[in-house]
Parts: structure tokens; sequence; C-alpha cells
């Protein structure tokens, strides 16, 4: 009996080991497969890296410039992309969609509708698609392999704070140049929904929490202008060991270049 018992249990524990064994080679080749859509889109824009230096003034009398991202193609892959996001010396190099219905839609699904991580990087349709507001949210992923939005902790290190503070968005029409002013261990609110971005008082309420955060893995740039009247994104990504908290990288508009129109 003692026998049969120990033969049925090395027989479950074998069949458990093999699902497991099942389970973990699918997850990473699905982890990989949906990796690649980025990887193409990418070779698809191949956009020259950006550098850190401030952009050269244009001459105004001077032909406008074509846009170096065909949006028209990256539409075909999906119409919900209508910007693309690049930080120097980072991975960060990736189209930004933003869902009509479903704010969640985006964060567990890739720009070509795979469902699951490593998701996509995304807003929600509370902000305008062409970055006039105040605040823009942008959302993305800390993974684990260094993709999506896992690099803005590369903000946490005071130097690399210091020395990198340029993020560039494309949009169909423009170029638009922000300069990083603040990367903060945030708390898990729905900035969004927390402040009344329609309001003066409540635009510097929330230039102010960021200030008043205390931690030794947040940074701020005091020389760095911004106020209420300031247009800003706000790149925010998950932290793995402070669930309750975020890690978001504040930047404020600081150049607009307009493309000859397409």
């Amino acid at each position: 009996m003692k026998k049969t018992t120990k033969r049925i249990l090395t027989v479950v524990l074998v069949i458990i080991a093999a699902v497991c064994i099942a389970y973990i080679a699918y997850y990473f080749v699905s982890q990989n497969k949906k990796g690649k859509v980025y990887d193409e889109v990418q070779k698809q824009v191949n956009l020259e890296p950006e550098k850190e230096e401030e952009p050269e003034a244009k001459d105004p009398e001077a032909p406008k410039e074509k846009n170096p991202i065909d949006f028209k193609q990256l539409q075909e892959t999906n119409k919900d992309i209508y910007a693309w996001i690049t930080v120097p010396d980072t991975n960060i190099n990736y189209p930004i969609v933003q869902s009509s219905w479903d704010n969640t839609y985006y964060l567990d699904n890739t720009i070509d509708g795979q469902a699951g991580l490593p998701g996509s990087i995304y807003t929600e349709n509370y902000n305008a698609k062409d970055f006039t507001d105040f605040n823009t949210i942008i959302y993305g992923h800390d993974m684990n392999d260094g993709s999506m939005f896992q690099n803005l902790h590369k903000y946490e290190d005071e130097t690399f704070f210091k020395e990198h503070s340029k993020v560039y968005v494309y949009t169909p029409e423009k170029k638009l140049t922000y300069e990083i002013f603040e990367a903060v261990v945030y708390d898990d609110r729905h900035i969004l929904m927390s402040f009344d971005f329609t309001q003066d008082n409540q635009r510097q309420a929330y230039l102010d929490s960021l200030k008043a955060v205390r931690n030794l893995n947040s940074n701020y740039n005091d020389d760095v202008q911004v106020g209420p009247d300031s247009r800003i994104i706000t790149m925010s990504t998950c932290i793995a060991t402070q669930p309750d908290n975020r890690l978001v990288v504040g930047a404020v508009l600081t150049d607009e270049y307009e493309y000859e129109a397409q």
C-alpha cells in the first residue's frame, strides 16, 4: 500500500514539474514574441539616436524639415499610435498609444493586440493627443529585461539625473523637446484624478507635492523653470519593491518644432 501511494505521489509530482516547465517555456517564448513587435517598429522608424545637447536654432526662413517618422506606416500596425517617445542613453524608444474606449487596455496589451506583458507605452484618454495639456501622463511597465519604462530607474541615480535631461516626443506634426526637472518616488494615486489641472492653484499644488517628497532615490532640479503655465509630461512606472509607490519622471516643454505638412 505504501509503495503504491509513493508511486502515485511520484507520478503526480512529475506531472506537476512537467506542467511547470512547460508553462515557463511558454512564458518566455510568448514574452520573446511580444517583444519582437517593438523591435520591428523600431527598425521601421530607424530614428537617429537623439543627443543631450540643446537643439540648434532653426532659421525661420529655411524650408521646414520632413518628419523622420512615418506615422501613416505606423498606424497600419495600430491606428491608436499617435506619437513616439525617445530618451537619450536609455532603451526608451517607443510608440505611444491611446485607446479611445478603455484606458486600461494598453496596460496589458501590446501595440499589435497581444495580451499580457510588456503591454505598451500609453496615455489615457483624459489627455489630449497634441500634448497641449498642462500635464500629460505617460505610462509604461518596469520590465526585468530593461524594456519599456524600466530605464526610468536610471534617474534615481543623481549623476545620471544631472547628465541626462532631455526627452523627445514626435507627433505627426511636430517634434517636442522636454527638459527633465524631477525624478520622484511618488505615491500610487491617479494623478489626473487627484488634481484639477484646469485650475492654476491645482497645477502648482501638484508641482509642490513633487518637491515635498523626501526620499534618497528622488532627484529634483531647481534650475529648470517650471510653473502653472508650463506644459509638462510625467513618465510613470512601477517600483518592484514598493507596490504602493510609482517612480515619476517629469519634464517640461522647452522647444516645439513644426514639420513640413504631409
